[in-house]
């Protein structure tokens, strides 16, 4: 296989495999561990409402498929000696790319929502925006709790 045709896969490959990687933080998204659990369930009135960043994740992957792509678009430029220290440049420099490129790709907008919990506790809770699921100020809501874990749902 030609050089440039394995630089092209190997960056096709690291595309699906940083897409792999992202989570979802919505309120209606359940883990596999979550499903089937019973969840504790508090009442309460949405008091504020705020945009926030969720940043995204930081594995070894995005830098690892980095190294890897960059280490082979290295190894393509001149020859010899040359050939091996543009493939170590390369693989040090995707490495750095590929972290930043995954955690880029996995970042995600969210909201934090302050709860007044009908018990009068002030709570606030962070969660993925979702199109589907806006909340607003007065909104009476679920806190739904399991393993330590908690989201707002309507």
């Amino acid at each position: 296989m030609r050089k440039s045709n394995l630089l092209t896969v190997s960056v096709v490959a690291l595309g699906l495999t940083l897409g792999g990687c992202a989570s979802n933080l919505s309120g209606d998204s359940y883990s596999r561990d979550e499903a089937r659990k019973v969840q504790t369930v508090r009442l309460g009135t949405v008091e504020m409402l705020r945009p926030v960043k969720i940043e995204g994740t930081k594995t070894p992957i995005g830098a690892g498929a980095g190294a890897v792509v960059g280490g082979i678009g290295g190894s393509a430029i001149g020859g010899g000696r040359g050939s091996a220290v543009a493939a170590v440049i390369g693989a040090v420099a995707g490495g750095l790319l590929g972290a930043a490129t995954e955690e880029g790709l996995t970042r995600t907008q969210g909201v934090e929502i302050t709860v007044r919990e009908d018990d009068g506790t002030l709570r606030a809770y962070v969660q993925e925006v979702q199109e589907n699921e806006i909340f607003r100020v007065g909104d009476r809501v679920r806190i739904m709790t399991v393993d330590g874990t908690s989201r707002v749902a309507h």
